[in-house]
């Protein structure tokens, strides 16, 4: 078979042309490119912060050693936490599959698998299990207060699963809601909200992380006037955290930093290259991927100064977190988490919780994570002066 390799109009590419595209932006040789690699010299003994999926890595600068804090996945509770938190979001995804599916019994199988597993987390909790095995010290004073919360949460996930399983005509969307997320109904031992639990999961994590990074960055004396931040990769879902208001480390950065750390010296690079934290740690590894983290922080901002050269006299961006809206009895919709009065701001939270879920780009964890380390802030990074939402004031049974 003849093949035609004659290059047509729309692959031309006039080869003058390219050089001088070559010349500014085209590849490692250009202008561009020679501009980011001197303001990476310039910088060199400025601090970077890079902010993975789940590490906290500090190169000081002037080659010092990297230091390192894990901050999400590879943290004590968290996981403990977030499957309390994910028992309601398990249910809403039943009652969804047999929307879906309304002639298969295949809600009926996962739902007899959730029971089994949240009576195995039942069987496991225990006052004992969050003070000596877990052990998390912003936790400290509060273990019984916690397994009592748990040991409610399965408690009462149970016994809406027994119920749904024998009665599954009653599985609707708004029984959900009723008898077991805003516990008006007639559920034997619902007594709580499983919301407030949601939100206290949630917070309880976000406190010791905020906890843990406030001190973190104390400890290491950065100064937030001269550092360079960078958050890489995937934060969440696919679609999650690539704006400053909807990514929650941002958010723990900014309020961790006392807000010293201006926003614009702040940047998301969900396609940065790949920045890996392997375990066990290799410090050296970690030291041989500043070089790249730091170009990429430094091309942005080399980009990002041109504008004072080129247009002096006009107006200038200036970088600022949205302020979070505030909830009105008139408010049917928001664009962003609200703002949060206070510890019983019910209808804020509950709002909170909607957003997560029906905004893809937050961060499903992130759900009162700036709210958490807003109130460390504010009670000299003690968690025993905080008001732990949905947990403190909360009558649940004894365990």
């Amino acid at each position: 078979m003849h093949q035609n390799n004659t290059v047509g109009p729309q692959d031309f590419q006039d080869p003058a042309f390219l050089d001088l595209f070559n010349v500014y932006t085209g590849n490692g040789q250009s202008i561009g490119a020679h501009l980011a690699e001197a303001a990476e010299r310039a910088t060199v003994d400025a601090p970077l912060l890079v902010a993975t999926n789940s590490d906290f890595v500090l190169f000081p600068g002037a080659g010092a050693a990297p230091q390192i804090e894990g901050y999400r996945l590879s943290t004590r509770g968290f996981k403990e936490l977030t499957a309390v938190s994910h028992l309601a979001p398990a249910l809403a995804s039943l009652v969804r599959l047999r929307e879906l599916a309304p002639a298969s019994d295949a809600w009926r199988g996962e739902a007899e698998r959730l029971l089994v597993a949240t009576r195995g987390a039942r069987a496991a909790n225990s006052a004992t299990l969050w003070r000596e095995r877990i052990a998390v010290p912003a936790y400290r004073g509060r273990e019984a207060a916690i397994a009592n919360m748990v040991d409610y949460a399965c408690a009462v996930t149970e016994r809406y699963i027994e119920r749904v399983l024998a009665t599954p005509e009653r599985f609707t969307a708004h029984d959900l809601r009723e008898q077991y997320l805003e516990a008006r109904g007639d559920l034997e031992g619902a007594c709580v909200p499983m919301n407030a639990v949601m939100i206290a999961t949630f917070f309880l994590v976000g406190m010791d992380t905020g906890h843990r990074v406030i001190d973190w960055f104390n400890r290491h004396r950065i100064d937030w006037s001269q550092a360079m931040v960078l958050i890489v990769g995937r934060q969440g879902r696919p679609t999650a955290g690539v704006t400053w208001s909807s990514n929650a480390v941002a958010a723990m950065i900014l309020a961790a930093s006392g807000h010293r750390l201006d926003l614009s010296r702040l940047y998301i690079a969900p396609h940065a290259p790949p920045f890996t934290v392997a375990r066990p740690l290799d410090l050296e590894a970690v030291r041989a991927q500043e070089g790249a983290m730091r170009r990429l922080w430094n091309y942005t901002r080399a980009i990002s100064d041109l504008g004072e050269i080129m247009y002096h006299g006009y107006p200038h961006y200036a970088a600022n977190s949205a302020q979070r809206p505030v909830l009105t009895p008139e408010t049917q919709a928001v664009a962003d988490l609200p703002a949060i009065a206070g510890p019983d701001d019910w209808r804020a939270f509950n709002t909170r919780l909607r957003v997560i879920l029906e905004d893809p780009r937050q961060l499903l964890a992130g759900c009162v994570a700036d709210y958490a380390v807003d109130q460390l802030q504010a009670h000299s990074n003690d968690p025993t002066r905080l008001t732990v939402p949905g947990l403190d004031c909360m009558a649940y049974p004894a365990a």
